[in-house]
């Protein structure tokens, strides 16, 4: 029987290298977006259904998940992908900005899980996956709210793991680092919050572009089809397997925050990005 996997997020990056990846293996797929509208190709591939779905809409959750059972019969797994990053100082951004960067990443997340989580009860069987980030492992400056809801999806997941195990049901944490060709990043650049009534941090945010500046001149490791093949193995590894770090570029701090001692990792985060705990960083 042909397996179904319905994809938050797929008008762009991760979410659609996915529905390729998955539509290649011969699954069907529930491609969901915001806006299928505009989308011309993923509904020329065989067994892909284009629906709308927004993660703050509680209703077209509903809907997208009532059109991938009545065009295919079933869901056999969910990766929530559908997210967006919000970068700049925590003082300068508005309460209204970081309840967004919640409702999308961390409630809208539950909302699409828990319209799913019956059918899989029903069938024994499904599988969830979840797309963090290395920002949901260590947090860096001016990513604070970004991180606080990854870190936040991370134990989400975790703590849903055990539940759902005992209904035959397995979850699973994907961690991609940056890659540059998706249009996260200029999601994120678009969401960026400037301070300037906030003049105390110019020299803290001088250093910290310099330093964000020298990371997006490094060359990535992996593409978004790359994330996409780990997102299809963490779906179809059946072990107990909780997380897959999905990109080279972020395993020295994975490891180093997972492996070594707070002190170690500390030190190791000051030393590579010069932040330090006085009120002006250090020179270039």
């Amino acid at each position: 029987m042909t397996r179904t996997v319905l994809v938050t997020g797929t008008s762009t990056g991760f979410g659609r290298a996915t529905v390729h990846r998955f539509a290649r293996a011969g699954w069907n797929v529930v491609a969901s977006m915001r806006s299928p509208d505009r989308e011309t190709e993923l509904r020329d591939l065989p067994g892909v259904l284009v629906t709308r779905l927004d993660v703050q809409d509680a209703a077209s959750i509903d809907a997208a998940v009532a059109a991938g059972l009545d065009r295919f019969g079933r869901l056999d797994a969910l990766v929530n992908n559908a997210g967006f990053g919000l970068f700049g100082l925590f003082e300068a951004t508005s309460p209204a900005k970081a309840r967004e960067q919640f409702d999308v990443n961390v409630f809208g997340l539950m909302a699409v899980t828990r319209a799913v989580l019956p059918h899989f009860r029903r069938q024994r069987s499904g599988v969830v996956v979840n797309i963090t980030s290395g920002a949901g492992v260590f947090a860096l400056p001016t990513s604070s709210l970004y991180s606080a809801s990854k870190f936040a999806v991370e134990g989400f997941s975790e703590g849903l793991a055990w539940e759902l195990a005992s209904q035959g049901i397995r979850v699973k944490l994907v961690e991609p680092g940056g890659v540059l060709a998706t249009r996260f990043g200029q999601r994120a650049g678009e969401e960026a919050v400037h301070a300037a009534d906030l003049p105390d941090y110019a020299a803290f945010l001088a250093h910290a572009g310099a330093v964000f500046e020298r990371l997006r001149d490094d060359r990535r490791l992996a593409t978004p089809e790359d994330v996409a093949d780990v997102i299809f193995t963490a779906t179809t590894d059946e072990s107990d397997r909780l997380r897959y770090v999905a990109t080279p570029d972020i395993v020295p701090l994975v490891t180093a925050r997972r492996e070594t001692s707070e002190e170690a990792y500390m030190a190791l985060m000051r030393e590579r990005f010069g932040f330090r705990g006085d009120a002006a960083p250090p020179a270039e």
